[in-house]
């Protein structure tokens, strides 16, 4: 008789994700070819560092991909994903910037200001 295995534990992985709205319009980024999820939409953001905290790990992620600094406010949603064996625990923040607007990104090759009542017009 075969003996029951345990099941794999599947990966965590703690995103943070920036909601920089703006004159009723929100920040959106598109990914760049040869990125995963090339030509997707997406808030900008990134993964939580070991031992790092939400908020710093936001701010370090926005001037890392556009150059700019963010205040990190309340939390607007927080959901958990499952992508094969990952599970994408996101977090979105409401979030201003400190000042200019970004224009450029590392990890994207297109920033729109979208407004809020088009956001679903995007494929996210």
């Amino acid at each position: 008789m075969p003996t029951p295995t345990a099941p794999t534990p599947s990966a965590r992985v703690q995103v943070v994700a920036a909601v920089i709205i703006h004159d009723a319009a929100v920040l959106t980024c598109r990914r760049k070819p040869g990125r995963s999820a090339a030509g997707l939409w997406e808030f900008p953001g990134g993964k939580v560092e070991r031992a790092e905290e939400p908020d710093a790990a936001l701010r370090r992620e926005i001037r890392e991909e556009l150059g700019v600094d963010i205040q990190v406010g309340r939390l607007l949603l927080r959901e958990t994903t499952r992508v094969g064996d990952l599970e994408i625990d996101l977090a979105c923040y409401e979030c201003t910037l400190s000042a200019a607007a970004p224009t450029a990104s590392i990890d994207h090759d297109l920033l729109v200001w979208q407004p809020l009542a088009r956001l679903d017009e995007l494929d996210w």
